[in-house]
């Protein structure tokens, strides 16, 4: 096992993990119940990394090298279809970067950032669409005006370095449910740590009650929840029970 992990670049927990849930079962063990690995089992691994690199869930990864009706030609298929949508966030990532770089001199702030820019930065969503909602619902309170003021001064530089910290903390979330790692456990109390310090650091001051409210709308509104399950299907429904159980210990 020792060998095998040195040669893919990955844990031995990791392929323990895998062996647990039948992902990739050694084709034999030694008499002191270590496990064995044939030339097949490799190749298996090298299809579960790039499935894993391309996104796809540990089951759904699973399921597709079961299938006992797929064939190659279906899983390079597959594959393929991966990397193309892949390969359109990257485009999209690569977008927002050029609209970055080309503003980079001006030092735009929100408010000068055309709808366009806006939409390129936030992958589609635009905040000021709901800015008017905003200001209805929290205009009176201390968090909307700390945010207010805030935001207003950011650049498109600042948003780059947001949207980059609330990603890894999004692939956080991922990964916890990838690994069925369940929303009240230690692990994922430590990435909700880590989402309300990035909301207490660029928005506004934020306790945890507050942070468990802000979280009731990640599933109350339908908005939200579209926009969270881009990343990952049941994602918002997940980082809400996470931060209900966090806010409970605090």
């Amino acid at each position: 096992m020792g060998e095998l992990s040195k040669l893919a670049r990955v844990s031995i927990r990791t392929l323990h993990h895998y062996d647990e849930l039948g992902l990739l079962r050694p084709s034999a063990r030694t008499e002191g119940n270590y496990r064995l690995y044939s030339g097949t089992d490799v190749e298996r691994l090298h299809r579960i990394l790039m499935f894993r690199e391309l996104g796809l869930p540990l089951q759904e990864i699973r399921a597709v090298l079961d299938d006992p009706d797929a064939d190659e030609v279906q899983t390079l298929k597959l594959q393929r279809k991966l990397l193309q949508e892949q390969a359109k966030r990257n485009q999209a990532m690569l977008d927002a970067l050029d609209t970055l770089l080309a503003a980079a001199e001006g030092a735009k702030t929100m408010t000068d950032m055309s709808k366009e820019d806006l939409s390129k930065l936030f992958d589609g969503f635009d905040p000021a669409e709901y800015e008017q909602e905003a200001k209805d619902r929290w205009g009176e309170t201390d968090a909307y005006k700390q945010s207010s003021e805030r935001v207003k001064r950011y650049t498109k530089q600042d948003w780059e370095g947001i949207k980059a910290e609330m990603a890894a903390i999004t692939a956080a979330y991922i990964g916890l449910m990838d690994a069925g790692t369940p929303p009240g456990s230690p692990e994922a109390s430590a990435v909700v740590a880590r989402h309300h310090a990035h909301q207490c650091r660029w928005y506004y001051d934020s306790s945890p009650e507050m942070f468990s409210n802000v979280s009731e709308m990640w599933v109350g509104d339908p908005r939200f929840t579209k926009n969270i399950d881009k990343a990952r299907a049941g994602l918002a429904a997940y980082q809400y029970a996470a931060v209900q159980a966090w806010a409970k210990e605090q």
